[in-house]
């Protein structure tokens, strides 16, 4: 049996979109964390031919890249009923979610490629480091993505010789709240020492900026999956800010120990 966590005092709001929030809330709250799901980011699929046609010749590529969860499942809708995953072709995740949603999606373990569970970082870079030792000379790989993005990574394929192209899977938008959402980020802003966020994505900040304008980032409490989406945070105002690995137990400890200080605002590293 699992051991059980004593509840933790204040809110953690998850902006993640639908339905990572209430997948990262079930989580959260099984380790003691009170979150609750405000998604400050809508996922909205997109049928780019490119990712269309991707399906009838997935085997002539050696790499699909998958920048999120939500462009895996948004990718994964266009798949035609006979399609299966090729043998000889990788997926590629810069993060455990991602990898998540691969095998969710049908995709063998054996074939996807993530950064090690201890990376300091999901991101490019830490993918990088398991993709590089790949011979890539003349290897067809296409980036599957959102709005834009992934151009480092594609750019060091290139340098090995890769031919490397992007397809659209989905785009980021500003979301519709509901009744109940409103009234949760109404009493966030109304007690900013009794909520905290939690940022996987600089356009989510951006996009609480836009919903609520009034919001005083100096009293603001927020968590960041990334060091630039910290730098983000940090320029809209926050100070407040804990950097932290983004998985849900490095979260729901971090969120723990920083509720818990007394210390004066400050930005921490985990």
């Amino acid at each position: 049996m699992a051991p059980s966590h004593a509840p933790v005092a204040g809110t953690l709001l998850v902006t993640r979109p639908q339905p990572q929030a209430d997948e990262w809330v079930r989580s959260l709250r099984a380790r003691g964390v009170a979150a609750q799901a405000l998604p400050l980011l809508r996922i909205e699929p997109v049928a780019d031919p490119e990712a269309v046609a991707a399906w009838a010749s997935l085997a002539s590529y050696r790499l699909l890249m998958f920048v999120s969860p939500g462009c895996v499942e948004s990718f994964f809708a266009l798949r035609p009923s006979t399609s299966r995953w090729p043998a000889n072709t990788l997926a590629a995740a810069p993060g455990p979610g991602t990898a998540q949603a691969l095998r969710a999606a049908g995709v063998p373990a054996g074939a996807i490629v993530e950064p090690p569970a201890d990376a300091s970082q999901f991101d490019s870079e830490a993918l990088w480091q398991r993709l590089q030792v790949q011979p890539w000379q003349r290897q067809r790989v296409l980036v599957v993505r959102g709005d834009g993005g992934r151009d480092w990574l594609a750019q060091r394929l290139r340098e090995r010789g890769a031919e490397v192209t992007f397809a659209q899977a989905y785009r980021r938008a500003l979301p519709s709240l509901d009744a109940v959402q409103r009234s949760l980020l109404a009493a966030a802003l109304a007690a900013p020492a009794q909520h905290g966020w939690l940022f996987s994505s600089s356009q989510a900040a951006e996009h609480l900026n836009a919903l609520a304008p009034q919001i005083e980032w100096a009293e603001a409490r927020a968590l960041a999956t990334h060091p630039r989406i910290a730098a983000s945070l940090r320029a809209l105002g926050a100070l407040a800010v804990w950097e932290v690995r983004p998985t849900v137990d490095a979260v729901a400890a971090l969120w723990t120990r920083s509720i818990q200080s007394t210390a004066p605002a400050q930005t921490q590293r985990r």
